[in-house]
């Protein structure tokens, strides 16, 4: 399937339209507006419908296909100090934030164009949760957590409960699989509120046809109203002749930043429009000498500061990404020989040793010996130029089939002379960082 994200604000147009069908007893006040500037905000106001804007306690942030906005304080809420965010608060905001370039912790920048603005949602931490629904393989696989916000990525195995769905399970078996594995941590008193909703939501997601849909945190609050507070979503496009009143006028955005990539950053980014799974790259000095190729927007981020603490001068770091979510094999090569045809273009310029770094965490759902075969077919190909710059290269990994997959990596390198050196889980996450540049 072709998968291609949407803004949070069509996705949840899209719920909005199929609520009352697919979501009976449970209520949505759908109330949002896109706008791309203060004065446009302001203007919406004064139209019928939309007086809320003047009313209530607003949120805003921008709506451009990259997450992680908390982290990057790109959100704007009701705080003790200075209070409420009113209407104008939302539009000098949206304003100030358009006139400034933007950086994000993954390194992409770019002018932020688009913002969503909605009700604040008073309510409590234990009153958020999390839900997902995907394609793994031949699988649709269902996520729910009790555990919903920017923090649910931490300890995923966990927190997380995963149901594996067959295209042809009946839906008697789904439900029952579904009910089977609600979180023992939600409460008593929601848990058969919630199993009903995860089940409405699959339905919804698979008859709707998403690639992913998340909601992360959906609220549960009193008398059955729910708040979708933040949503991800990928449609599979190659409905979409099926799906155009279904779906309505959707608009397939460009990714962040992506005007002023590079044709590799750029390549990278259209293949991650198109799959369901996580592949970023950022070149942040191409002359650069250490390398990285992360499984995980969170351990790019822990790589990436560790690599700039221990090394003593950011500008060794070379590029900045992720490949993440299940890529497949033939993703997991494309992605691998984007980044060995970059790192080999240029020598040191001081003659020093290039270092590769394969790290990562324990992986939730990613088949690692199917990510690495990517790998090794990249090394196929790339393992006399790596030579030639003196490559050393590092792997730590965990996860589904680790054991087979480092296996393969170190029997592959051998074989082709390169440099490695292969750890697994019982490795902390980023002690190969240490060994690299203590060599």
């Amino acid at each position: 399937m072709a998968q291609r994200a949407i803004r949070e604000y069509d996705g949840k147009a899209i719920f909005s339209k199929h609520w009352e069908k697919y979501f009976s007893g449970f209520h949505y006040g759908f109330k949002s507006v896109l706008v791309t500037s203060g004065a446009e905000l302001k203007a919406k106001a004064e139209e019928h419908g939309f007086e809320w804007l003047k009313q209530e306690p607003l949120v805003a942030k921008p709506d451009m296909l990259f997450g992680k906005r908390g982290k990057n304080d790109l959100v704007l809420f009701r705080t003790n100090k200075p209070g409420d965010v009113t209407l104008a608060d939302a539009a000098t905001w949206i304003d100030t934030k358009m006139a400034n370039t933007t950086t994000l912790l993954t390194g992409q920048h770019g002018q932020l164009t688009h913002f969503i603005v909605e009700p604040f949602t008073p309510h409590s931490q234990e009153q958020e949760y999390y839900i997902s629904a995907t394609t793994v393989g031949e699988d649709d696989v269902l996520y729910m957590s009790a555990e919903g916000g920017m923090e649910v990525e931490e300890g995923w195995d966990e927190k997380v409960n995963e149901v594996h769905i067959p295209i042809n399970m009946s839906d008697a078996d789904m439900q029952h699989a579904v009910k089977a594995n609600i979180p023992a941590d939600i409460p008593a008193s929601n848990r058969e509120a919630f199993a009903s909703f995860a089940i409405q939501f699959f339905k919804f997601y698979r008859d709707q046809n998403f690639a992913y849909l998340e909601i992360n945190p959906i609220v549960m609050l009193d008398n059955n109203e729910m708040a979708i507070l933040d949503l991800v979503a990928r449609l599979d496009d190659t409905a979409g002749f099926m799906m155009r009143d279904a779906w309505g006028e959707i608009e397939y955005p460009t990714a962040f930043g992506m005007e002023d990539q590079s044709p590799e950053e750029k390549a990278v980014a259209e293949a991650d429009a198109k799959s369901g799974a996580s592949l970023k790259l950022t070149i942040l000095n191409p002359m650069g000498r250490i390398w990285t190729m992360v499984a995980g927007g969170g351990a790019s981020v822990v790589y990436a500061d560790t690599i700039a603490d221990l090394s003593g001068n950011v500008s060794d770091l070379a590029n900045y990404g992720e490949y993440s979510g299940g890529p497949t094999t033939g993703e997991t090569k494309f992605y691998a020989d984007t980044l060995f045809d970059l790192m080999t273009r240029h020598k040191d310029p001081k003659g020093l040793d290039k270092i590769l770094i394969i790290g990562g965490a324990i992986a939730n759902f990613t088949d690692v010996a199917k990510t690495f075969t990517g790998i090794i077919q990249s090394f196929e190909e790339y393992a006399e130029k790596l030579k030639a710059h003196n490559t050393r290269i590092y792997v730590r990994r965990g996860g589904p089939n680790y054991e087979k997959g480092l296996k393969d990596i170190q029997a592959a390198a051998d074989r082709l002379g390169l440099y490695i050196e292969v750890y697994g889980p019982e490795t902390h996450v980023t002690d190969i960082v240490r060994m690299a540049l203590e060599k």
